[in-house]
């Protein structure tokens, strides 16, 4: 704003002249001219349909002239089929009725061939007196969203898609893992029947002695060939052997029952411990390693003879098996040493020694398998649990009966964790410190 007085500012001037010569350069175009070339097609329909007007950018699209529609079409007959069945069924009546629509989609035929996916907004224009007179409608182009809807309705086919074949396999994989489990299920029942057949179903009442079992399986899907028993020899002493044999599986078991049956004949034939071993050398010898399959155990086989005293005499030999272990009534430990044994089926001809011991009134002796000695210790797991260490357990129980033994070794070996991957078998026995009103007791547990 100039003071009064003042002349106007030139350069301010010229620049609202040049601003003024501008807008009138775009208003130069008519009206028809702007209708003619809209950015959107644009036609005019009597009530009934009938196209009387429509501009040049729609008539581009469809590829059709002027002479030919203006007159001669109906809108309908610029729809495919399906947009036709949609105007007579919804948009024609909803027109009729609201007076407007706005932003319905639908598709036209190009002249050749070919559809338009379009976007259409229609508006009756009624008279002075609101008759209606004709409907305006306005084109859009919607190929572009078209389009995009297409390719959002794709990414979401492939994603449901993928997302069908993702729970698919998780389905297949949850149905693989359920066989799976089930047959693993299985093999491990079946194991552990015919484990369990391998070894006495119950141990039998010893007069005057006590006696305590206790068989740990280190895998469920294997069998193992750790074994032990007890039985009558005659009318006062009683057998009772511990080993454990070379291997795993079918064939450890196939070594075991046969050394199993082998021993119980043996012992009602010449129940002296080392020459029960000598005929189990000789069968194992000539059944595997003479043929080229050198299959052997270890083995302690013992004699027990109570007396009539309350103690029992034990006479054991052993052939390559860890020593034996006698807890005494006074608190005592003791390994009882047999030495000269070797392992059994190895050599035609092995010497086998005899050892023994009395069982006084509190006493007990264990016998048990390498899966305990060599139970694996410490953070890392590389050491040994070893003999020198079982002595001093056993020492710390002592004294105590055979039940009293295998439960505090349970515990141990539950205490070992996944250190303890061999089976093992433990079997005690024991004379009672006083007579039991009752009898003898038996413990049985795997």
């Amino acid at each position: 704003m100039c003071r009064t007085g003042d002349s106007p500012d030139p350069a301010g001037a010229g620049g609202h002249a040049r601003t003024t010569a501008a807008f009138s350069a775009l208003l130069e175009d008519s009206a028809e001219e702007l209708y003619e070339s809209a950015p959107c097609g644009y036609l005019s329909t009597l009530m009934d349909g009938t196209i009387a007007k429509i501009n040049r950018t729609l008539l581009d699209w469809l590829r059709l002239e002027r002479e030919d529609v203006v007159g001669h079409m109906r809108f309908t007959d610029l729809l495919t089929v399906g947009g036709k069945l949609y105007h007579e069924t919804h948009f024609a009546p909803l027109l009729r009725m609201q007076g407007e629509l706005r932003g319905i989609a639908l598709e036209v035929r190009k002249a050749g061939g070919g559809r338009l996916p379009v976007l259409v907004s229609s508006v009756v224009k009624y008279g002075t007196e609101g008759q209606p007179l004709l409907i305006r409608t306005t084109v859009f182009d919607a190929s572009d969203r078209r389009a995009y809807e297409e390719e959002l309705l794709r990414r979401r086919q492939d994603a449901e898609l993928a997302r069908a074949e993702a729970e698919r396999a998780r389905a297949e994989a949850e149905e693989a893992h359920r066989q799976a489990e089930a047959g693993r299920q299985r093999l491990a029942d079946a194991l552990a029947v015919l484990q369990q057949s391998l070894l006495p179903e119950i141990l039998p009442v010893v007069p005057g002695v006590e006696t305590a079992v206790h068989y740990h399986t280190a895998s469920p899907d294997q069998l193992g060939g750790d074994f032990y028993d007890v039985f009558p020899v005659d009318d006062t002493r009683w057998a009772f052997f511990l080993g454990d044999v070379c291997g795993k599986g079918p064939q450890a078991a196939a070594l075991t029952s046969l050394t199993r049956y082998t021993l119980r004949a043996a012992a009602h034939h010449n129940p002296v411990p080392a020459a029960a071993l000598t005929t189990l050398n000789t069968v194992l010898h000539g059944r595997y390693t003479a043929g080229g399959d050198p299959r052997y155990c270890t083995c302690v086989f013992g004699v027990l003879e109570p007396g009539a005293g309350g103690g029992a005499a034990v006479h054991l030999a052993s052939g390559g098996h860890p020593p034996a272990i006698v807890l005494r009534a006074d608190g005592r430990a003791e390994l009882l040493p047999t030495p000269g044994g070797l392992l059994v089926g190895i050599l035609p001809d092995a010497p086998f020694v005899t050892a023994t011991t009395t069982l006084a009134p509190g006493d007990t002796i264990l016998l048990y398998t390498d899966g305990l000695t060599e139970a694996r210790t410490g953070p890392t797991r590389d050491h040994l649990y070893g003999e020198d260490a079982l002595l001093a357990f056993a020492a710390e129980q002592a004294p105590a009966a055979p039940g009293e033994v295998i439960e505090a070794l349970t515990g141990l070996l539950r205490g070992f964790g996944d250190g303890l991957d061999d089976d093992t078998a433990l079997l005690a026995l024991g004379v009672p410190a006083t007579p039991s009103p009752t009898g003898p007791a038996t413990n049985h547990s795997r």
